[in-house]
């Protein structure tokens, strides 16, 4: 493939990152090292896999996800920009946003130490300004080596001030979602999706034992996430987030979704970085702004 022929001109790093073709022949750049080996799709700069010298695979990726032009990849870390769930003023709008069913651009492939760092970029375009008229630039910067980080650079490239909500929407990979904690978010209020947004509070490490979608409201707390199965604990440490989403569909929700399988509910928690609802970013002319997701796993 052409395309893929002329990145790896330009960005390939031998032996350690490469560009292939992935799953529906869509670009992915591969990385290898003795660190970490991880899987960054330029479709929605998503990354669908990262494992840890010596361990398994931290993300979750659904058996059944569609990898094709202007479908979501179930699974991995999907950008939500520049709003969470569906768009308040227009439910016709694609469910939280539009750019994790983009193509982004590759910027560049680097190394630093042990680690290598991908950035990727979109930005506002005629198929952006259907659903949100602002001018925008978004920059992904992944960072894959002992552990993981997400940095996501917001600017606005308009001449007015615009309001949008983010999220890393992680799918951790679990041994069963019904046997973790989640730990960090005592006393915490939140507002529960499952009852009507009702606000709530969190009383000691968050268990799953139904359908969940919390919001936990103004806590940038480090989290860790226990799996007595998996005999680790993945810690999720956050800067510039204001908000940490929690989420898993259970039995009932998996059978809703066409690209889940009925099982895979057990396979994943997804607990994310976020800034949604009250706690979403104003940016000025202008103006940029950075979420940043650290990802690490400690066994247990």
């Amino acid at each position: 493939m052409q395309e893929i022929d002329e990145l790896n001109g330009r960005f390939a790093i031998e032996g350690v990152a490469k560009i292939v073709a992935g799953q529906g022949n869509l670009p992915m750049v591969s990385i290898s090292t003795p660190m970490a080996e991880s899987d960054i799709y330029l479709h929605g700069a998503q990354v669908t896999s990262w494992r840890p010298a010596g361990g398994d695979d931290a993300i979750f990726l659904s058996k059944h996800s569609r990898f094709e032009e202007g479908k979501a990849i179930r699974g991995g870390i999907p950008i939500c920009f520049p709003w969470f769930r569906a768009k308040a003023d227009n439910p016709q709008a694609p469910s939280h946003g539009f750019v994790r069913t983009k193509s982004w651009t590759l910027d560049a492939i680097t190394m630093e130490q042990d680690s290598v760092i991908v950035s990727l970029s979109t930005g506002s375009d005629e198929q952006s300004r259907l659903w949100w008229l602002h001018d925008f630039r978004l920059v992904h910067r992944v960072t894959v080596g002992a552990e993981l980080t997400l940095e996501l650079i917001a600017t606005n490239t308009g001449s007015s001030s615009f309001r949008f909500e983010e999220a890393l929407h992680t799918y951790h990979q679990v041994g069963d979602a019904a046997k973790i904690n989640v730990a960090g978010l005592d006393g915490v209020h939140f507002l529960d999706n499952t009852d009507a947004n009702r606000e709530k509070v969190q009383h000691g490490d968050v268990v799953m034992t139904q359908p969940i979608d919390n919001a936990y409201l103004n806590t940038g707390s480090t989290l860790e996430l226990i799996d007595p199965v998996l005999h680790r604990r993945i810690r999720i440490a956050k800067e510039n987030s204001l908000t940490t989403v929690v989420w898993n569909p259970w039995e009932s929700g998996a059978k809703a979704l066409a690209d889940l399988g009925d099982d895979e509910w057990r396979q994943f928690a997804c607990v994310e970085a976020s800034n949604i609802l009250s706690c979403a970013v104003t940016l000025g002319p202008g103006e940029s702004r950075m979420i940043t997701a650290k990802i690490s796993v400690v066994p247990s």
